[in-house]
This record gives C-alpha cells, structure tokens and sequence, in this order.
C-alpha cells in the first residue's frame, strides 16, 4: 500500500493519489504511516505524498489533512520515533501548516491547547509547531468562527492565548512553553497574560528550574512588559530570602524540608548573571530595572529592597553606560534610609506610626555574606561602593585641621553611619574574598599616600582592623607595604603615627618590612624638612615599645623572612636579651642625635619616652642616662646660684627670630614621670643592677630636689620676669620673655607634681607646693594682666597644663575627699588656699576640654581610654560630692572674689565631663554611673541599671536647680541655673524613653516651667529645649507649641492695637523679657521639625499610592478609607494650623522672629498642598475625600490665609513708618534712609514667596475639588488683589504736605537734601528683575 502511494505521488498530476487515498479510510492510512514511522522506513516520503494527495480546496483532503496532522503530531510526542525521523516529520508539518484554512487552524490550536492543559504532552517537542499555527492563523484576514460567534484570525488567536495561559501548565514544560511564546507576534494584553501566567509558575517549579526560566522570561520581556517581568522576579526572591530566614530563626526541625542555603545562593547568582547578560543585549531592560529601583526609593528604601536586589544593582555595575547611575542611586538610598533612620528615632510620634524596619547596613552586609557561593560579579561592585561611601562621607577637613571621630551611636550623623558601612563592607569582603585582598590593600595604600592633606582616619582605621585580621597575608603585599613606607617623610605626622600603629603587627611577622621601616627611618632622621624628622622619631618610638616580640632575633637575622610556624616560636620564645638590647640600644643612639634638633623634634621624644619605658623596662638605664644627661646642660650646678636653671640656653636667637630650642619643661615633665614610674615598677626586683641605676636614679632624685628649694628662693626677678618686663608679642624681648615665662610656669606645674607624688602627705612638702604654686600663679596673673592690656592672646603653651590626669584625680580626692585624721593637719595647707583649689578644679576642667576636642589628653597614659575612663570615673566622684555638699549659694556668701566660685568650676567640669563619656564612652555608660554610687555594688540592678543609676543623679541635680530657683530673685545665678539644666540634658539621655522615669523627669520639666517665670533669656532657652528634647520622645510636641503660641501672643499684644488681649498663663517661663525673641524662635524651629516630619509621612504615602496604583489589584481593592498615617498627618497640620493662627496674629517685634515665621508659613501651606496633590492622585483610584480632611481645609480658609494678609499689612505698616522714622531723625543722611530701606528689603523678602504659596494651595484646592465633586473652596475668601494701585486721595494729601513744606523752609538747604533722598527714593524701590 505504502509503495503504491508512493510510486503515484511520483505522477506529474494528483488525480489519481486522491482517488486511491479517498478510498483508503483515513483510520488505516494513519495506521500505516505510523507503523513506517516507527520502524524508522521512508516516513517523511509518505507523509509528503498524502499531504500532496490532500488538497484543502476540497473538504474531503482537507479533513484527511488534518486527521494525519493530528496523528503525526501525537507520534512525534510519543517518543517512539527515531530522532531523525522525529525531526524529518516536524520539519514537514512546518512546511504544511500554511495551506490550511482558517477554520482548520482554529481546529488544530485548540486541540494544542487542550492537550496542554490537560497534561498530555509527553516531550513537548510537538510544541515546536504551536507559534507557527498561530502566527499563520493571526495572518488570516477573514472571519473564522470560533466557539458561538465568528472572530477574525488575530481574535482568534487572542482567545486561544487567553484560555491558554488561565488553565494550568505541567511544571515539567513550563520552560518549553515560555520559550515557544517568544516566536509568536503579541500584542502589549497577551505580553502582559503570558507573563503573568509565567511569574505565577515561578513557586511551583524547582529552585534548579528557575534560572533557565528566568533567562526565557527575559528573552521574552523584550516584546514588551519588562517591568512587570524584572519586578517579578525581584519580588520572588525576596519572598523566598525572607522565607529562609524566617525558617533558619525558627525550629530547626523545619531544615529537613527547605533548601539549603548555599543551593539558594547559587540559584539567586545564576539568575542575575542571567538578568545582567539580557541587560547587556538590551539596554531598555537596565534602564526599567533603574526606574523600577527609584520609584521604589521614593516610598521607602529598606522597604522596597533586598539583599538580591542590592547584589543585582552592583552587578549591573559591570555594565559602563549603568555604573555611575548605580552607584548614585546606591549612595543617596543608603543615606536617605540612615536620615530616615535617624527621623525616626528622634520622634515618638514617627514610632508609632512606622513599624520598625530592617536596617540598610544589614542588607548590605548580608550581601557580603551571601556573596562567598561564588558571586563573583557582586565583589567588584562591593568594592567599590565600599570606597566610595568611604571617600564621600569621610571626616571633613575642619578649619583647625582636626577631625574627631566620636564613637557615640546615636549622636552620629547619617554620613558618619555611612562612612562606616563603607569600612565594614571593604572589611567583611576582605575576610571572605582572597583574590580582592590585594586591591583592597593597594587602593587604601594610595589614599593613605595621596590624601595627605585631607583627614584619612577612617581608611587608618580600617587598614588597622585588616591587619589585626590576617598580618600574614600582608606578607604577600609587603613590597607595596614597603613602597608607602618611602612616602613617610612626605606624611604629615598625625598620619604617620597612625599608619605604623596599624602596620605594627605586620611588623612582628615580616623582618623584611621592619628592615625596610628602619632604613627610611634613618633617611628621615637626616632629611631637611621637620616633619620629615618628627615622623623618624615617631617611627623610632613606637618600634621600641613594640620591640619586645621582635627581640629573639638578632641583627644578622633580620632580613631573613618568616613564616607563620616562626612568627608562633618568635612570639612565645624567651627573649634574647643580647639581640634585644643590640637593637634597641642602637635606636636609642639615633634618638639621642634628635635631642640635638628643633624643639618640636624634642618634643615628641619626651612625649614618647614614658611610654616606651612603660612597655619596655629593659631600657630604663638607657633612658634615665639620656634624660640625666640632657637635663644636666640647663641645670646650674652651683647649689647658691639662683635661679637653678639657665633658662638662656633654652632660647635660641637667629638674627630678628626667636624661638624655642629646649622645651625644657616637657623635659623635666618627662624626667619625672620616668623616675616615678622606674621607682614603683623596675627598681624593686632588679637586685643585682641596683648600684649603677640606683646612681641615675639618686642624681635626679638631688637634681629635682635642688631645683625645687632653689626654684622657691627664686623671685621673679632672678628670672628677669617681673611686672615691669616688657611681654609683647611685637618686640624681640617680648617674644623671649613670654617664651621664658611659659617655660618657668611648666617647670613650677611639674614641681608641684613631683612634690606632692613623693610628700606623703608631710607638711613640709605641701607648704613648698604651696610656694611653687604662689610662683606660678604670679606669673600666670602678669600674662593675664599684660595679655588683657594688649588685647593678644598669651603663648598657647600656658593653656596647656603638665599636670597629668591621674595626679589631677589624686590632688582633687586629696582635697576634698581626704579624711584621715594623720592627713588633717598637712592638708589643711594646701586647703586654706582657696586659690589653689580653685587651680586644681580648673586643670581638671582644662582635662576634660581637651578630650572633648581632640580624643585624648596631654600627659602619660593620655592615649590610654581604659585609664582616662579610670581618672574621669574619679574626678567626677570627687566633683559631685563637693558640688553638692557644698552649694554655691553657700560659699558665694562667704566671701566675694573675683573669678568662678569653686562650686561653680565642679559644676562646669560635670557638664562636661557627661558630655564627654557620652561622646567617647558609650559603651562603659553604665560602669561611669555605678562608679559614681557611693553605695557600693551590692544593690546592683541588672535590668535597667542605666536608668536607674541616672535618674538618681538626676535627682541630685533637680534638688541644685530647684533650690537655686527658690532663692531671692538678687541672689538668681543664670550661669549656674544654664548648667544645671545643661547637665540635666545630658542626663536625661541616658533615660529609657519608654521607662517610668523618663516621664517623671519630663513633668518635672514641664512643671518647673509652668511655674517659674524668670527673665534670664539664656536659662529660659536652656530649659525649653529640654522640655521639647523629652517631649518628642513622648509624643508629639504640637499641643504644647499652640498653648505656648497663646502665652506669647497674650504677652506681646496683638496687631490690631484696638483688640483686647485675653492673658493665658499656661507657662509662666513665658514673660515679657523672653516671649520674643527667646521662646518665639525656639517654638517656630519645634514647628518647623513637626512640618518636617508630616513632609516625609506625605511622601511616603505618595510613594506607597504610585506603587499600589501600579499594581492594579491593590487599586481595585482600594485601601482602607481611614489611613491612620492620614489621619495623624490631618491631626498634627490642624493643631500647627491652631498654633500658627496665634502667632500671625501676635505684634512680633521685627527682626528674625517676623523673619522665620514667614518662612515657616511658606513651609506650612507648601505641606498643605503637598497633602492637596496627594488626595488628587488617590482620587484616581475611586476613593473620596475623608471628613476631617475636608474640616482641616476649612479652618486654614477661615483661621489661617486671612490673617496672613493681615498680618503681611501689618509687617508693611510697620516698615512704612521706620523708614519713615529714619528719614526724619537723619535728615538729609541719604545713607541712612538707604541702610535703612535695604534691611527692609531684606526683611520683606520672604513675603511674595508665602503669597505664592498660598496661592498654589488654592490652585489645587479648586483641583481637588472639580477631582472630588466636592466643594472645598466654599471657605475660601478671594485673595487681596496686590497688584499696583495709585490711592487717589493719599497721593492728594502728601502732595499737599509737601507745598507746605516748600513754603515754610524755602531756604532751608536740609529740605532740597531730603527732596534729593525723596526724588532717589523710586529708584530704589524699583522691582528686581
């Protein structure tokens, strides 16, 4: 039969392969052609021959066409066939499908459809032919019925697409048919569908299947719809990220079902290789996923993204024409969510409206971790956003050159917590990635090198945390180690300390670096330039306090390299004290060449002795020999000759320039605190080197004690320094005599340490103590007196005290806390000296300045937190008990003197002392308090300790102020009062904000100035930010600002003269002297912060609308009509619309208040239509306008805009007549008049800016209401017309006046002057362009 068929298909003509295929039943001809298929014969021939011998022009053939397609379609499905054979048929139904009628392939699609949705492929290759079928049936231009009705071709396939995608796919084929849709012509609905239908799919398949759909998806997005495919399968792995945290916090039985987290991580990179590839090839799809991310942005940050989504973003990176978009976009987001971060912990009233969300640093250091299953394409981008958060929100050059870092969490700013996030992402991808190390290294390298000039603390610290992590794998760099190590005499010297400090444990592990360190040391040494110099001491210093570890290999060793086993040996090994001290004893000999150099040089190596010494006691003979030596050249041996010390030799004079050669008080400084230190720790041990050291020892023991007695016999004369010394800065004499005078001054400081370090409390002692302080204080009082006459400041070196911070704490419990009886008697002296305890008070206050400013304090062990934490813990026990034992009121009675009261210096160090913990301390909070109980430690609270502990301190301070507050009105110390509540400030930080306590202390706040009124502007300021500082933490401030609002304007009058004001008393802080401009300015800024958070709740509910409108189904279902952000925003305008309605209406003097409160308008009504244009966007989406919405427009038409013209009449009223004042009190001064008109001009500024504004309101307002069908403009008055008007009758009247004049003064030359001002006068006034 098949030979037959075969042979007549040969035939020229088809006549006869009709008949003979009419005759056969289509049943038995599919039959044969499928068993010639399966046995893998000459299928491909047949099935040509009968599609030939079966015409579609007549019914018959057509209908045996599609019978034998059908079949042939299910034998290739089968999976029986050979593959050859397979393809030959799939090529030929192909070739055929474009000869059938329409109605025909209707037939065959619907039958696709059917065996898709019912699960009957078996291989899905037979899908193949699909997109050909429709395409070819979309082509038909006649109608084609379908279903009940006739469609056209396109229709048709419109409703096959449709009915295809609403019934359910086989997981198995779901990538198959995916990838058929991209072959068939759709339009944007059937884009829209099959996406759709594809991302559904997404949860039902396998995570392995998900990448290659993925990649389909994508190939297909490019018909169309890219957003809704890109956002989809953002949205999916976001879920499934959040799933799998959720899981690995759960139960941990749950691990047996989900997917492991590396396979996730794999899966979760493959796709976004995939997503930057289709990028790649179409730019449209980058430039959608960017819009995507900024619409996203404008709503909530940390809401909208995920750790996939961040890792996209920096992979895209890769891609030049995205980089620089990505990056910014990345840096604003990180920086808006710390902002918005920072917004919400600053407001209770922001809390309870915005749930808490994840951090942005977290995500991103998520992705870091993420990024080890092989993320590859993230690391780059890590990296560099790394560096760039780094390099744009690093610290700021300030104007002294100092840059503090602060290590207080909340008190950062945003860019702070940028910065760190940066340094925390270059960290955690060093740990994780070795084949980036060597780029994080090298690029931090350049930026220590090339940004000499900038701050670069931040990168020091993080090369610091780098090398701590991992010194050994530095060895692999060492030789870029070493090339930064040339550029060390180009470094400024801050710099320089702080790169060896974070080298130095790179130093232990690497001979090869440390040889290299000590060459370009010694280069340095020698170089021309100081700071060249200064940094070879550094260098020097800080390797014998670290030598220690190096010590077991000798010299000849050093260049050998050293491998992980030796570094473990070196460390633990004894110490080679002959290799130790050839090494050591050779630095020391190129530090002694420095004691030859400029002062500064000197300077350091004092300043570093001590802590080497510290670290390394075997160098202490060394050390105290050098000393010795050197103090010995300015020492007078002669135990007569008075003064001890030759102050000359320390000058040295170059022609016209003076200045210091010896700092000979840090030397003596330096000598004492070594003795001192050599006498408590090295000598006791140390038998057998006792007679040579003890020799050192006992000379400057003689030598200290010698200068002592001599320095007491000294008068100021014998140092050529009296009253009658000449002590300005302009001449030469003067510039010595200053230099000499600070010099003596430091000598006496380090006397008085000494003295009393070694006294044992002896009477003796304390009396020369005494004495050398009278000498000090002397001198310190003829600087004062000189420096007050000339009007320069004294020789800085003055402020600087050489008292170190542990003898401060010592001397200030010796004198104020000391009660043993044997001590009585010896400290009675130094305690009848009130001067002197008002000097210890002020070192003290001194001490902690200088922490606060640069981090550290002068002195040994001044870089140590651990001991000033110690000291200050001290000083502040000390400070509070004298302070509160003894009031200022007490001991102002006692006798007048000029200068702070002892009391009052305690109460300033307190205020700064707490600032300064909180600023450096944050973390020992609670050891600072408890070391202040008195109590002990037993009754320790564990849980909320802090709070506790502070709010007893507070209570000491509430018990100060409300005393002082009770006192006669005379006796009213303002200075005092400020720094109570200053210290109350700071206190009160320390308050959980959710704890009883905290809420005590905000009544007690509120309460005191309900109820005190005094006139002192400063303490009245003081104490209203710490009533709004509490409150906002509470709840919102609003209710507060409108009662304060009626207080002022019931003080102040209001504008119409004629109107009689009611007083409210509701605070009585609140009086004539400081309702303006104190209270007025400090409420407007409070009102400005409320304004400033109802903006940002308004944007995020704008960004919320135009995502939710995006999706449609969340439009449909319209949210809730009741927002309760709508509301609280609604609420908070209408009591500000309140507070703003008191004082528009008050008689404000002119200056800053009339200033900011216009502005704040402006503010006010650009949030209202702010608010306005977001109704109009929900409008769109079917929902009306709530009631209280429609109320809040009302009171501003009857209660706000009104009055804000008046108010506008009266400010120009007002300026009318000083103008008018000014002209007549300088007449004939046309630079009065013009002074005066320009600060007018100035002051009227912010008018047209708030006209407009309102005028904007009401333009949206009518919007809104053509929008809503409802009429919101029904209270709104007309705005005053404010176009230019000529008033008839007054133009009359002053021309009248003027006549007048003329006749009365004709020959008057002041009137033709004025009449020259007046004829100027338009000009000026003339508008700017």
């Amino acid at each position: 039969m098949d030979q037959k068929i075969l042979s007549l298909a040969g035939e020229k003509t088809a006549d006869k392969l009709q008949e003979l295929l009419q005759a056969v039943k289509e049943d038995d001809l599919a039959n044969l052609l499928q068993n010639q298929a399966v046995k893998g014969k000459a299928a491909g021939a047949l099935l040509r021959a009968i599609f030939k011998g079966s015409p579609c022009s007549e019914e018959a053939g057509a209908l045996r066409r599609l019978k034998i397609y059908i079949r042939s379609i299910q034998l290739v499905e089968s999976g029986d066939l050979q593959k050859e054979v397979a393809s030959e048929i799939l090529g030929l139904l192909m070739v055929e499908v474009h000869n059938f009628p329409g109605p025909l392939l209707v037939e065959l699609a619907s039958e696709f459809v059917s065996v898709i949705k019912e699960g009957r492929l078996k291989n899905g290759k037979s899908l193949e032919l699909l997109p050909i079928i429709l395409t070819t049936l979309a082509a038909k231009k006649e109608n084609v019925a379908y279903g009940k009705g006739e469609l056209s071709g396109e229709e048709c396939k419109k409703q096959l697409i449709n009915t295809l995608c609403s019934g359910r796919w086989d997981q198995q084929y779901v990538i198959q048919l995916t990838s058929m849709f991209k072959d068939v012509p759709l339009a944007a609905e059937e884009v829209e569908f099959v996406t759709e239908k594809v991302l559904r799919m997404f949860s039902k398949l396998n995570l392995q299947e998900i990448p290659p759909l993925v990649y389909h998806l994508l190939v297909f997005s490019s018909k169309g719809n890219r957003k809704k495919a890109l956002e989809g399968i953002i949205t999916f792995f976001n879920e499934l990220d959040k799933q799998h945290n959720e899981e690995q916090s759960g139960d941990e039985l749950l691990d047996l079902v989900t997917v492991p987290a590396g396979e996730l991580r794999h899966v979760e990179g493959t796709v976004i290789l995939h997503i930057v590839f289709a990028i790649k090839l179409d730019c449209e799809l980058g430039r959608e996923l960017l819009k995507h991310f900024k619409t996203g942005q404008q709503g909530d940050f940390s809401n909208n993204t995920c750790p996939f989504s961040i890792a996209l973003l920096l992979s895209i990176t890769r891609i030049q024409r995205f980089e620089e978009q990505v990056f910014d976009l990345l840096k604003t987001s990180i920086v808006k969510s710390f902002k918005d971060l920072q917004l919400l912990q600053g407001s209770k009233f922001l809390q309870n409206l915005v749930p808490h969300r994840s951090c942005v640093s977290t995500l991103i250091l998520e992705v870091v971790k993420n990024s080890v299953h092989s993320w590859d394409h993230v690391t780059q981008g890590l990296v560099e956003l790394g560096f760039i958060l780094m390099d744009s929100y690093g610290p700021k050059k300030i104007l002294d050159g100092k840059a503090i870092e602060t290590s207080s969490c909340l008190s950062k700013k945003p860019t702070q917590h940028a910065c760190k996030l940066g340094a925390d992402i270059l960290l955690e991808t060093f740990k994780i990635h070795e084949m980036i190390r060597q780029e994080i290294l090298e690029q931090v390298f350049n930026r220590v090198v090339t940004r000499a000039s900038s701050p670069i603390s931040h990168f020091l610290d993080l090369l610091s945390n780098i090398i701590m992590y991992a010194p050994l794998v530095l060895q692999s760099c060492s030789a870029k180690v070493t090339e930064t190590f040339d550029y060390l005499s180009f470094l400024p010297l801050q710099t320089v300390q702080g790169l060896l400090k974070a080298v130095q444990p790179l130093l232990k592990v690497s001979m090869s670096v440390r040889d290299s360190l000590i060459l370009v040391l010694r280069k340095a040494m020698f170089a021309s330039q100081l700071d060249a110099r200064k940094a070879a001491v550094a260098g020097f210093l800080l390797l014998l306090k670290n030598f220690k570890v190096l010590g077991s290999l000798s010299s000849s060793q050093c260049s050998q390299s050293i491998g992980a086993s030796q570094v473990h040996v070196d460390v633990h090994s004894r110490y080679n004290s002959v290799a130790n001290e050839t090494f050591c004893l050779e630095i020391m000999d190129s530090l002694r060449r420095c004691l030859g150099q400029q002062a500064d040089v000197r300077l350091i190596l004092y300043e570093g002795f001590y802590d080497v010494l510290r670290r390394n006691s075997q160098l202490a003979n060394s050390i105290m020999q050098t000393l010795l030596s050197q103090l010995k050249q300015y020492y007078e041996p002669k135990p007569d000759v008075l003064p001890p010390l030759k102050l000359e030799a320390c000058i040295l004079t170059q022609g016209d320039r003076i200045c210091l050669q010896e700092p000979l008080d840090y030397l003596l400084c330096c000598v004492q605190h070594c003795l001192a230190w050599c006498k408590s720790k090295v000598m006791p041990p140390q038998q057998e080197k006792e007679e040579e050291e003890e020799g050192v020892y006992q000379d400057l023991e003689d030598l200290l004690e010698s200068i002592t007695s001599r320095m007491i016999k000294s008068e100021l004369e014998d140092f050529e320094l009296d009253k009658s010394a000449d002590f300005s800065q302009s001449t030469c004499v003067g510039i010595k005599n200053n230099i000499c005078a600070s010099l003596v001054m430091g000598v006496c400081e380090v006397l008085i340490e000494y003295n009393f370090s070694i006294s044992n409390f002896s009477k003796n002692k304390f009396e020369e103590v005494l004495s050398l302080f009278m000498c000090y204080k002397k001198l310190s009082d003829i600087l004062n007196e000189k420096a007050g006459k000339g009007k320069t400041k004294v020789a800085n070196k003055t402020n600087d005290s050489f008292l170190s911070m542990k003898f401060v704490s010592d001397l200030l419990t010796a004198l104020f806390r000391d009660s043993a009886q044997s001590h009585e008697e010896s400290l009675l002296v130094l305690r009848s000296n009130n001067e002197f305890m008002r000097y210890a008070v002020s070192v003290a206050l001194q001490k902690v300045q200088q922490l606060k400013e640069t981090g550290h304090v002068s002195g040994p062990d001044g870089q140590n937190p651990e001991k000033i934490f110690q000291n200050l813990c001290d000083i502040t026990r000390v400070l509070i008990w004298r302070y509160t034992s003894i009031p200022t009121s007490v001991e102002d009675s006692g006798k007048k003197e000029k200068g702070k009261s002892i009391s009052l210096l305690c109460l300033e160090g307190l205020q700064k002392i707490f600032s300064a913990v909180q600023q450096f301390f944050q973390p020992k909070i609670q050891h600072f308090l408890r070391a202040l109980d008195a109590t002990g430690e037993e009754g320790e609270e564990v849980e909320g300790s802090v709070t506790h502990r502070a709010a007893f301190q507070i209570r000491q301070f509430q018990r100060s102020l409300l005393n002082l507050l009770s006192s006669q009105e005379e006796d009213f110390n303002g200075k005092e009062a400020l720094l109570l509540v200053t210290v109350l400030s700071n206190l009160s930080k320390l308050l959980e904000p959710s704890s009883p306590q905290f809420v005590q202390m905000l009544s007690w706040t509120s309460k005191i100035c309900k109820e005190n009124s005094q006139e002192d502007a400063l303490f009245c300021k003081g104490l209203m930010n710490l009533l709004f500082s509490l409150h906002v933490l509470y709840k919102s401030p609003v209710i507060l600002l409108r009662d304060l609002s009626q207080d002022i304007h019931g003080h102040l009058g209001d504008i119409d003269e004629d109107v009689e004001m009611e007083k409210t008393n509701h605070f009585a802080m609140v009086n004539l002297r400081t309702a303006a401009p104190t209270v007025c300015l400090l409420v407007l800024s409070q009102a400005e912060k409320v304004l400033e958070e109802v903006d940002w709740l308004i944007t995020k509910l704008k960004g919320q609308v135009s995502q939710e409108m995006l999706s449609e189904e969340a439009s449909s279902q319209a949210t809730l009509p009741n927002h309760p952000i709508e509301k609280a925003i609604i609420m908070q305008l209408g009591t500000l619309l309140t507070f703003f309605h008191e004082l528009v209406q008050t008689a404000l003097p002119s200056g800053s208040c009339v200033d900011i409160l216009l502005k704040d308008l402006c503010k006010m009504y650009t949030i209202l239509t702010a608010l306005v244009r977001y109704y109009l966007q929900v409008c769109q989406s079917s929902r009306g306008i709530p009631k209280n919405m429609e109320k809040l427009v009302k009171l501003s038409g009857s209660h706000l805009t009104p009055l804000c013209y008046s108010f506008i009449s009266y400010i120009q009223n007002k300026r009318s007549q000083s103008l008018k004042y000014t002209g007549e009190k300088k007449k004939g001064k046309t630079a009065a008049v013009a002074t005066a008109m320009a600060r007018v001009l100035r002051e009227t500024k912010p008018i047209p800016n708030l006209i407009f504004a309102i005028e904007q309101y009401e333009k949206f307002l009518i919007h809104l209401s053509k929008k809503s069908k409802v009429n919101l403009m029904q209270h709104m008055k007309l705005s005053t017309s404010r176009d230019f008007k000529i008033k008839g009758n007054i133009l009359d009247m002053v021309l009248r006046e003027e006549e007048e004049d003329e006749d009365d003064d004709d020959d008057n030359e002041g009137t033709a002057s004025e009449h020259e001002g007046q004829d100027k006068e338009p000009a000026k006034k003339r508008r700017k362009k």
